[in-house]
């Protein structure tokens, strides 16, 4: 229970890195996308995307979090002395 709970720590602490970077870089977030999605619909939303967000959106965010486990692993298994 302990490794899930760092793990899911870990990629919490990362998604909200990712938001403020993707801020920073200009890019939109899914919460601007799904707020597009409820606004215009699905076409009308992908059609106001750059290939910015895109790239960030389909690419970059999902490859992200899918990495973010492992700092929370590693710490699991530092902290157990499990490897």
């Amino acid at each position: 229970m302990l490794k899930l709970y760092l793990i899911g720590l870990s990629i919490l602490v990362v998604a909200i890195g990712a938001n403020v970077l993707a801020h920073l870089i200009g890019a939109r977030t899914w919460y601007d996308f799904i707020g597009l999605l409820n606004k215009d619909g699905m076409a009308a939303a992908f059609r106001q995307l750059s290939w910015k967000d895109l790239l960030w959106l389909f690419v970059v965010y999902p490859f992200l979090l899918g990495c973010s486990y492992l700092p929370g692993k590693w710490f699991y298994e530092w902290l157990t002395g499990n490897a």
